[in-house]
């Protein structure tokens, strides 16, 4: 493994459902637990990315509230899936995010909240993923989605990740 892609709401940072607008600009924002602790363990070892729709933010905009809550410089590029045209949820966004970053499906792993844009996509990729399940509200699950790809591991805090890509 050589690269590790996230998701950016609700699982790097949290989403505040009454802000409305980008994120940089809510008068609240946190990163999730155990972001901070996960990014310190897997900068130096692994190229680290964030993959996005972006919600209403720009890719500076998401570099921005990134920075509001110490993970700015942990990622090598920010990549929204409406600049390329594509929805998050289909398998070109992740083909082309990771020929933009020079990685071979193979090498790379996602990790995300939502088994409809983050998991199954990625997984017809080709690239592994990693499902963090944040509470019972959970978006999407392999029993409830279309496409049959099960995460190659499931995490509640993302602290757990560095000893589980480890281990591959």
């Amino acid at each position: 493994m050589k690269l590790v892609c996230f998701d950016w709401g609700d699982t790097l940072m949290r989403v505040f459902p009454e802000e409305e607008g980008p994120m940089a600009t809510w008068s609240r924002v946190e990163a999730m637990p155990g972001a901070v602790a996960a990014l310190e363990a897997l900068a130096g070892r692994y190229r680290l990315a964030v993959l996005t729709s972006g919600g209403d933010s720009t890719e500076a905009q998401v570099r921005a509230a990134l920075g509001r809550v110490g993970l700015g410089s942990y990622f090598e590029a920010v990549i929204l899936s409406r600049d390329m045209g594509l929805a998050k949820s289909d398998p070109a966004f992740y083909r082309q995010a990771l020929a933009a970053l020079g990685c071979p499906a193979e090498e790379a792993v996602m990790v995300g909240d939502s088994y409809v844009n983050d998991i199954a996509p990625a997984k017809r990729a080709g690239m592994r993923a990693v499902l963090y399940l944040t509470g019972p509200d959970q978006a999407g699950s392999p029993e409830t989605s279309p496409g049959g790809s099960s995460p190659d591991a499931v995490v509640t805090d993302l602290a757990e990740l560095p000893r589980i890509l480890a281990g591959w």
